[in-house]
């Protein structure tokens, strides 16, 4: 099954939507640890960004599975749950993605909270398994 296949169509808006996906991730030792993050869909993989000092960054490269619930932002009873694994992790030296998100959620051109040496990255996740309500 290819990636568009496994988003369905009732809720594929929520992945064009400002709303925030909380991410869970696997920690070292087997403990869940979530958060939510701004995010964004290429049409195949769900991106995030992270800073590498961050303990999703740390878990996401010991253990690539992964997963993200979407909650439609009108409708808390819609939601949209993704499983998948972690394809690659891509620098993002520039900020170039994060000020991308700071425009899609904040109407921004540039991410007001870089802190002096953060260092990010972009995040690809390929879904393999939904699940969805409403």
């Amino acid at each position: 099954m290819s990636t568009t296949e496994t988003i369905p169509t009732s809720h594929a808006d929520l992945l064009e939507r400002p709303a925030l996906a909380h991410v869970a991730t696997i920690g070292r030792d087997g403990e869940p640890q979530n958060n939510p993050v701004w995010f964004d869909w290429d049409g195949e993989h769900i991106l995030f960004s992270q800073t590498t000092g961050r303990q999703k960054y740390r878990n996401v490269q010991r253990e690539p599975r992964v997963a993200l619930s979407i909650v439609d932002p009108d409708n808390p009873y819609r939601y949209l749950e993704i499983r998948g694994a972690v394809e690659r992790i891509d620098p993002d030296p520039d900020k170039a993605f994060i000020d991308k998100m700071a425009k899609k959620y904040m109407g921004v051109d540039k991410y007001p909270w870089n802190q002096p040496g953060d260092e990010r990255v972009v995040v690809v996740v390929r879904p393999e398994h939904t699940s969805q309500m409403g």
